[in-house]
């Protein structure tokens, strides 16, 4: 979108001083603000202008405009500076990888004073050890134990009953031949062993590897810091509607999930703006996001979530900041 010079000084100041002061900015304030010598009726103009381009909007209570989700977009692409605020650069030690990631939500939180999120990191599907119990008619646990010593659980219910012996029976034969594969691996070594096994253990074998890779893709868990910070943000006090439904999101991880999946697949911060698409689908809330690494691989994504009148500049150093942070403890603890 283009916009001539005088017309990108009056939305950035526009801009600027309502994420500072939350309240919608007239002609005679963006006059002063902007350094601009322009009469307010010139003001008024490419007010009404960035209107119908839609990076504006006039609240029904107020002579004043303020910035709509394409406006803060703009603004953020092409507007903001690189900034080094003032917080000193915090620690963040070598740990236990979910102390780290404990800690690093945490961080997110107390630096930004809004919302820090963490998706843990994408742990390995290859298995070191697995045991089948009979729990009662057509229904057994399994037991699968990763190479890092991390045990995961998982009921089955089955089509057909099976003894303690043909699930004992299983599971060594899964031990001794797939030991240290991946769930993946052992699926398609399964599919090519089926003569050689006698059917229903090679049935009870393939529901127990299908059940261990959902079990495995589980594992993912989010990490949430800092929800109360929102009771303090005027735009989410003032309407409990907003509240409810920022805290609607929270206990949706799976929807948390997918939008910080989105944004392990870019390199650096990332920011989402709500209402500007189904990504973020809540027009009061934005996302700041990076993906972190181990020893150079992305594992995981942090971020920051807050209203759409945030600091972005400053959020923007927050989330790269512990993004190399966490990068650094987990590659440093291995």
């Amino acid at each position: 979108m283009k916009l001539d010079d005088r017309a990108k000084v009056l939305l950035k100041a526009l801009i600027e001083r309502y994420i500072a002061e939350g309240q919608p900015v007239g002609s005679r304030t963006l006059s002063r603000a902007s350094g601009l010598e322009l009469s307010p009726a010139t003001i008024r103009n490419v007010m009404s202008d960035l209107e119908e381009l839609g990076l504006v909007a006039s609240p029904h209570t107020s002579a004043g405009r303020i910035p709509t989700a394409r406006g803060y977009r703009l603004f953020v692409d092409t507007m903001l500076t690189a900034r080094r605020d003032e917080f000193a650069t915090p620690s963040l030690p070598p740990d236990q990888p979910q102390r780290v990631i404990a800690n690093a939500a945490h961080m997110l939180s107390n630096l930004s004073q809004f919302v820090g999120v963490v998706v843990s990191p994408r742990r390995s599907s290859v298995f070191r050890h697995i045991e089948f119990l009979r729990l009662a008619d057509r229904r057994f646990l399994i037991i699968i134990v990763s190479p890092e010593g991390d045990v995961q659980n998982r009921v089955v219910h089955t089509a057909a009953d099976y003894s303690q012996a043909q699930l004992a029976e299983a599971a060594n034969y899964l031990n001794a031949h797939y030991s240290g594969l991946t769930i993946e691996e052992v699926r398609e070594r399964l599919k090519g062993e089926v003569e050689q096994l006698r059917g229903e253990i090679v049935t009870l074998m393939q529901t127990a590897v299908e059940a261990s890779s959902e079990a495995m893709k589980e594992e993912d868990e989010v990490v949430i810091s800092g929800e109360r910070n929102l009771l303090a943000v005027s735009d989410f006090s003032s309407d409990m509607t907003h509240l409810r439904r920022a805290f609607e999101l929270f206990e949706q991880k799976t929807q948390l999930m997918r939008l910080l999946d989105v944004s392990s697949q870019a390199e650096g911060v990332r920011i989402f703006i709500g209402g500007e698409s189904q990504i973020v689908p809540f027009e009061e809330l934005s996302v700041v996001s990076a993906p972190y690494e181990v020893d150079g691989q992305v594992v995981g994504t942090l971020g920051v979530i807050g209203p759409t009148r945030m600091a972005y500049d400053r959020m923007i150093q927050i989330v790269d900041i512990t993004s190399r942070l966490v990068s650094n403890a987990l590659s440093h603890n291995k």
